[in-house]
């Protein structure tokens, strides 16, 4: 009898895998987080050495359990995708290629001005992207940048969308939501949720054609 393989077991380590805050200010902002995560897990699935995550702790000073930031939304190029409990940059050889930070009342200084400067002279992330889902504290409320020289850059913003060189997608704001679209076919990446109703959806309309082509033909009447 063939056996199956265990599954692998997260690496463990002595580094915290909390800070104690909530991972979220708002509903919204989670279900934004979730959205994003997601659809770009999905986006590079087939890609082992792509690994996508958000409201993880990361570390960069080795030996310093203090210091550390949590992304919203981060993809780290070049480094295996599997589970971790947190993100330690000296041993994974390298930090995030892009980061999201959904920004709220509570984060918008941190966002645009300790995050800023960590992304930009520590972390050295090559793309950093803000969104204001309520456009109640940035202006404009979706804003990129993009590491040129050692400084953030800040990118310009086309028909109210920018595109990302790291993720080789286009993100773009539709109302309070902030969407990634495929730059090759104008097509959204789905989330898991309309991904799961555009397949029930084709089940039940491959049924509902079964169905149809198993009606008996009618007869004339006498």
């Amino acid at each position: 009898m063939q056996r199956t393989a265990a599954p692998r077991r997260v690496r463990e380590n002595d580094y915290p895998t909390s800070d104690g805050r909530p991972m979220a200010e708002t509903d919204l902002h989670r279900q934004l987080m979730t959205a994003l995560i997601e659809a770009l897990e999905d986006r590079f699935a087939g890609d082992p050495n792509v690994y996508v995550s958000g409201n993880l702790l990361l570390f960069y000073v080795p030996g310093n359990k203090r210091t550390h930031v949590s992304p919203d939304v981060f993809v780290v190029f070049g480094v295996p995708k599997r589970p971790r409990i947190n993100f330690l940059t000296w041993e994974e050889g390298r930090g995030p290629g892009v980061v999201i930070e959904l920004t709220s009342s509570s984060t918008r200084n941190e966002d645009i001005r300790t995050k800023f400067a960590l992304y930009q002279d520590v972390l050295r992330v090559p793309e950093y992207f803000l969104f204001d889902p309520y456009k109640d504290y940035l202006d404009p409320r979706f804003q990129g940048y993009r590491l040129v020289g050692g400084k953030y850059r800040q990118m310009r913003l086309k028909d109210g969308r920018i595109a990302r060189r790291q993720l080789g997608l286009l993100l773009v704001p539709d109302e309070e939501h902030l969407r990634l679209v495929d730059p090759s076919t104008g097509i959204r990446l789905p989330t898991r949720a309309e991904a799961r109703a555009a397949a029930e959806a084709e089940v039940q309309r491959l049924q509902a054609r079964l169905s149809e082509g198993n009606r008996p033909e009618g007869r004339n009447g006498a």
